[in-house]
């Protein structure tokens, strides 16, 4: 092993007068000391330790602070405890599948579809696929899955009704990724434009205003969680003069409200805006997959003056890593479009690598399943929906569905500890359950059945009562004890 006397020869010579310090770099050197010092833990982890004085970490929302770590460890220099540090991972990794196991049995309150089988991919997993650039155009990287992506693109294309000539996408990482984009479109199309969004929209597209340091309005909603078109006519009205960029949400995060995409139409028709003077995103991560499979939904179609709609690929269609699925028109893409010669390609997107393997996952479940499919799980979320809302209701607990939503909302739980058993999302009075095709029955009436129980625990000596939803859900849905006895 050469020293570090050898990775530095430092010769003086004088120039200006000055004595400047000449560094050769000796490419066979070895750095001496390869593995940084581990540094001290502090705060909440210094304490948990033994490490000194306990220093306070901010919480944030007051709970769910994480603590817990695997810690990467160097291997030894002896080649014969090889076998030990494989042992010692693969314990871990059983442990961890155990947890992931144990933690999808209880698994209600978040849009993803848990039930899936990829085997057939397996083969595919010890390729480093990249979707480079423009999905449309070949770059000088190879292992790609273009043709996959493309594939999936023209079947949404299909599904939103856009011919092929007209429409440009890519396969996204995230949902978030997918409305970033489409509120990107339309900036460059509306510089000066204005973005308006409901105040129960999700908050990424809140994000692309901060990001991208648009003037934002925030319409106020309905009981239901939809947009108030009143509210929003009176905000159009007041900024007349400037281009309207709208998101219409299909399906809100809390309460899965579906955005009249009509009415928000003509709304902005009534204040005087022509089609050349407004652009529609369509932000549909869970329900814009199950919109075109329920009956009396409003169609969402670029037969319409919408500019693009995007959706999440790891909710409804059950994809096991995020993504997420945009189009937008390909008239509007040459604003952000840009040639990037050291990938002979030319790129359009928020995230330029995109993970090849994702559209290998959508291409395989769309071909499995195909529309006929997804009408069945569709159905058959819509139906358990209802049947876990009845069992609440008949229970004497609060709770609401919209009638195009498969998002039930309920009571908060008193209880934190239930809340992260059954990792239920929760917004002030209000927690849901997304009711996805892995969600069975028999899933719901375990949960219900430890509710029951434990409100009866929580409410039994009457001196706490179970919260007021009508704010939230409206008077009807309240089973609170002053709208109970109202009813």
């Amino acid at each position: 092993m050469v020293g570090t006397s050898a990775v530095i020869e430092s010769m003086s010579s004088a120039v200006n007068g000055k004595e400047v310090a000449d560094v050769r770099f000796d490419p066979t050197a070895v750095v001496p000391e390869l593995v940084p010092a581990v540094v001290k833990s502090e705060g909440v982890d210094a304490a948990v330790n033994g490490g000194g004085e306990e220093q306070k970490r901010e919480i944030v929302l007051g709970r769910n602070i994480h603590t817990s770590s695997f810690s990467v460890t160097e291997p030894d220099a002896d080649d014969d405890s090889t076998g030990d540090k494989e042992a010692y991972m693969a314990s871990v990794l059983a442990r961890y599948r155990k947890t992931l196991t144990d933690r999808t049995k209880y698994h209600l309150g978040y849009p993803y579809n848990l039930d899936f089988d990829y085997g057939a991919l397996t083969q595919l997993q010890h390729f480093s696929i990249n979707n480079l650039g423009d999905p449309f155009i070949e770059s000088n990287y190879g292992v790609h899955s273009r043709q996959f992506e493309v594939g999936v693109l023209d079947w949404f294309a299909r599904l939103w009704d856009i011919e092929k000539d007209e429409y440009w996408g890519y396969i996204t990482n995230c949902g978030t990724e997918g409305n970033l984009h489409g509120i990107l479109v339309g900036r460059e199309v509306f510089p000066e434009g204005i973005l308006y969004a409901s105040k129960e929209s999700h908050y990424s597209i809140f994000k692309a205003a901060r990001m991208y340091r648009m003037e934002c309005e925030q319409v106020g909603t309905l009981l239901t969680g939809e947009i108030d078109c009143a509210d929003f006519k009176v905000k159009l009205l007041a900024n007349k003069d400037k281009p309207a960029i709208i998101n219409v949400n299909i399906g809100t995060t809390v309460k899965g409200a579906v955005d009249d995409l009509d009415l928000v139409i003509k709304t902005l028709e009534d204040c005087g805006f022509s089609h050349d003077r407004f652009y529609i995103h369509c932000d549909g991560a869970l329900f814009g997959l199950m919109m075109p499979f329920v009956k009396r939904a409003p169609k969402v179609t670029f037969k319409k003056p919408i500019g693009s709609v995007s959706v999440s690929g790891h909710k409804f269609v059950g994809c096991p890593m995020p993504c997420g699925v945009q189009l937008t028109r390909l008239k509007h893409i040459n604003a952000l479009s840009s040639n990037v010669e050291y990938l002979a390609s030319r790129d359009a997107t928020i995230m330029g690598s995109r993970n090849g393997h994702a559209p290998l996952f959508l291409w395989y479940t769309l071909n499995r399943k195909g529309y006929k499919g997804f009408q069945k799980e569709v159905q058959k979320c819509l139906r358990n929906a209802h049947y876990l809302k009845d069992r609440l209701i008949g229970a004497g607990i609060s709770a609401m569905l919209n009638e195009l939503s498969s998002t039930v909302v309920f009571e908060r739980p008193k209880d934190e500890e239930f809340v992260r058993k059954w990792q239920l999302a929760c917004e002030r009075n209000m927690a849901h359950v997304v009711v996805m095709p892995s969600v069975t029955v028999d899933k719901l009436d375990n949960f219900l059945d430890e509710l029951v129980e434990a409100r009866s625990i929580w409410y039994k000596d009457g001196d706490v009562k179970p919260p007021c939803l009508a704010s939230d859900i409206g008077s009807k849905n309240c089973c609170c004890p002053q709208h109970r006895m109202i009813s």
